[in-house]
């Protein structure tokens, strides 16, 4: 590495990042490097969109957290999947393009979060898409870098699931970031041509031979150094040697909702009494670090089915999954072209006021009742999430730590609101999956099972086998309160100069939907600060 001081350092090259490191870049007079845990996205595995089976545990792609132990979920520790690659989690995500529903930011303005209401995102949100669909130019932008589009090749399972909605009330919807999101329909996704499009392939690779950007892959950052309240250089971990890169400018963390508390109470910027017990002297006391942790809560319904209509491998099958990579290589159909959740929506439980609460999740093939990745025979599955979930958590630090020594507690259903909305969401999944255009591919229900009918005896399942959406924010929140960590106008850390948070991690609360998506807009939001 030629240049080792550099006027922008971001850290992650994640959904916010990758967006952050074109716009910081585009000036030529700005030295940007761009530092990245993970290795390249180069693996057929990120590119098909069914590889993501091969994604998700693996440890070239993924960070493989595991929560702290969960007393409320039969003190079960739930498996944490984040991306560790160019692209960050949008490397091995489902690829679903979701904003959340407006309510969500105009929330956030009234938390004092001044500049983020529905009416101030839109614009940013409709700046980075490239919509393939012609979908209401008032809600969608055409002449972004992002690609959103539909799956290639859509499971006729997954219109059964859209058509059985009607018989519960639940509408067709064709645009889940329009007018309203409730009903059910085919999700859109970031692809081309049937293809992964993270935020790297989106606003990365396109300019990566910018000769005054800097791409640091398999580099983990170990802490900031400071130097008179400004951050003067930050430790890389790389090819087993610390080396320091220094700063001329800014710093911007961008390394998501995990990523970005470790690195900042590493570098002594937290709450004072907890850095104290860590022996990490304090820099700067800041009492949100790490805490308000909020996630999508998350309960499954599978049932097996003898057609091979839907997903699975079988020796019925065999014909299709011969068939598979040749469909997929010169048309970008079949198997290999599923996303797995094609399909989903939002609905309203009996708790709901004006905004769906659940959002589901359609899998046109078999979930494994035993926790395997991928289990014999066919069948199909619905997940579903509480989507403002009231349960707050915090990620800490062990003492005497390892880089990954990370302490992630949910505390899910702390809070029995969040039980009671998911007992009622799997009943409504439920009442879907009987409707009558599954009739001629029913099968037994295997989990929760037929003989779970009563809200006890769901909820006992629940706190059994529910697990998480991947969606963390919130643990280095915007705002103006004492357990704020960044100011909305500028996303600025209190008592640090030139350190910056852009992710997922400054959301004040859970907006209604998959995280991807708005991370990349929060990217946007930081550069227009910085930039201006």
């Amino acid at each position: 590495m030629e240049q080792i001081t550099f006027d922008y350092i971001i850290i992650g090259a994640g959904s916010a990042g990758c967006v952050l490191a074109n716009r910081l870049s585009a000036n030529p007079k700005n030295r940007v490097c761009l530092i990245e845990a993970g290795g390249h996205d180069r693996d057929l595995r990120v590119k098909v969109p069914a590889g993501i089976l091969a994604l998700y545990g693996n440890p070239r792609f993924d960070y493989n957290y595991v929560g702290v132990p969960q007393p409320h979920l039969a003190n079960r520790s739930i498996p944490v999947n984040r991306g560790k690659a160019l692209g960050g989690s949008s490397s091995i995500n489902s690829m679903i393009y979701m904003r959340g529903a407006a309510q969500d930011y105009d929330e956030w303005a009234s938390l004092n979060c001044k500049g983020w209401s529905f009416k101030d995102v839109l614009p940013v949100f409709k700046g980075l898409e490239k919509n393939l669909l012609e979908q209401d130019e008032k809600f969608h932008g055409f002449d972004g870098e992002l690609l959103v589009d539909v799956p290639q090749d859509p499971n006729i399972l997954s219109s059964m699931w859209v058509n059985a909605g009607m018989s519960v009330g639940l509408p067709k919807n064709q645009d889940f970031n329009a007018e309203s999101q409730l009903g059910l329909g085919i999700y859109n996704v970031t692809q081309d041509k049937g293809q992964r499009f993270s935020s790297y392939t989106a606003f990365v690779k396109p300019v990566e031979n910018r000769e005054n950007l800097t791409i640091l892959t398999n580099s983990e950052v170990e802490k900031l150094t400071m130097t008179e309240g400004k951050v003067s250089s930050v430790e890389v971990k790389r090819n087993n040697q610390i080396k320091s890169i220094h700063c001329r400018s800014e710093v911007i963390l961008s390394a998501g909702a995990i990523g970005t508390p470790r690195i900042l109470l590493s570098s002594g910027i937290g709450p004072a009494d907890e850095l104290s017990n860590l022996d990490i002297p304090c820099i700067s006391d800041v009492k949100g670090v790490g805490k308000n942790l909020r996630d999508h809560v998350d309960g499954m319904i599978t049932v097996r089915s003898k057609s091979t209509k839907t997903l699975g491998l079988s020796l019925s099958n065999l014909p299709s999954m011969v068939a598979s990579p040749f469909q997929y290589l010169f048309s970008r159909k079949g198997m290999l072209s599923t996303n797995y959740v094609e399909a989903g929506g939002f609905a309203k439980t009996k708790y709901a006021d004006d905004l769906a609460d659940i959002q589901f999740h359609f899998v046109p093939g078999y979930r494994s009742h035993r926790g395997k990745l991928v289990e014999y025979g066919h069948g199909y599955a619905v997940h579903t999430c509480v989507l403002r979930p009231k349960s707050i958590g915090e990620i800490t630090l062990k003492k005497n730590r390892s880089q990954n020594d990370i302490l992630i507690d949910h505390r899910f259903f702390s809070d029995e609101y969040d039980a009671k909305v998911l007992v009622e969401g799997i009943k409504i999944a439920r009442s879907i999956l009987e409707a009558s255009e599954f009739d001629e591919i029913r099968g037994p229900e295997m989990l929760p099972g037929s003989h779970v009918q009563s809200d006890d005896e769901i909820l006992d399942y629940l706190k059994k086998e529910a697990l998480t959406v991947y969606h963390p924010v919130g643990t280095a929140k915007m705002g103006t309160d004492d357990m704020a960590v960044v100011h909305p106008d500028n996303l600025k850390v209190k008592g640090v100069e030139n350190l910056r948070v852009a992710d997922a991690s400054i959301m004040p609360t859970l907006i209604a939907g998959n995280t991807n998506a708005p991370s990349m807009m929060i990217g946007q939001m930081a550069a227009n600060m910085i930039l201006s």
